[in-house]
C-alpha cells in the first residue's frame, strides 16, 4: 500500500516556534512519522499520477496547510483547511491523553483500558474528520489519516 506513486515519501512539520514537548508527545510524533513513511496511501484526486509526494504540514492564519510537492520539490497543491472544526476534537484528545498518561502510572488495568478506548475513539473521530475535509482533493486511507491527525495534534501544542 505504501509503494508506488500513491504515497507520501517525505513529511515535514513546519513550525514557527520551536516548542519543547514532553517525552510522551515526542514519542507519539516520532512513531507517527515513522509509521506514516513506512506505510501510507495518499494521492491527489486531480493529479493522481503525480506522486510520490513530499508533504509539508503547517498552521498558518488559523488554517491547517497541506503543502503537497513532487519528489523534485515542484509545487503540486496547497490545501488549506479551517482549524475550527478540529479544535474541539484536538482539545478533548489532549485532555484524554493527559488522563491516560497519568493513569498508566497509578490506575488499574481496567481503568487504563477504558481511558485508552476513549482516546482511540477520539483519535478515530479526528481522523475521519480529516478524511471528510480532504475528500474530493486527497484520497487517503484511515491509517494514513490517523497518523496525520497525530501530527496535526502535535502542531497544536504551544510553548
Amino acid at each position: 500500500m505504501g509503494s508506488g506513486r500513491h504515497r507520501i515519501s517525505h513529511v515535514e512539520l513546519i513550525e514557527k516556534n520551536v516548542v519543547r514537548r514532553n517525552p510522551e508527545v515526542e514519542h507519539e510524533r516520532a512513531v507517527a512519522l515513522f509509521d506514516l513513511l513506512e506505510e501510507n496511501r495518499f494521492g491527489l484526486v486531480e493529479q493522481p499520477d503525480s506522486g510520490p509526494y513530499r508533504l509539508l504540514i503547517a498552521i498558518e492564519d488559523n488554517r491547517l496547510v497541506f503543502d503537497v510537492r513532487a519528489e523534485d520539490e515542484g509545487e503540486l497543491s496547497r490545501i488549506m483547511l479551517p482549524l475550527t472544526p478540529f479544535r474541539t476534537i484536538v482539545r478533548d484528545y489532549f485532555l484524554i491523553c493527559d488522563s491516560y498518561y497519568k493513569a498508566i502510572k497509578t490506575a488499574s488495568p481496567s481503568q487504563i483500558e477504558a481511558i485508552d478506548m476513549g482516546r482511540r475513539g477520539l483519535h478515530n473521530e479526528g481522523s475521519e474528520l480529516l478524511r471528510e475535509r480532504l475528500a474530493g482533493r486527497v484520497e487517503l486511507d484511515l491509517n494514513t489519516a490517523r497518523r496525520l491527525f497525530t501530527l496535526i495534534c502535535v502542531l497544536h501544542i504551544r510553548g
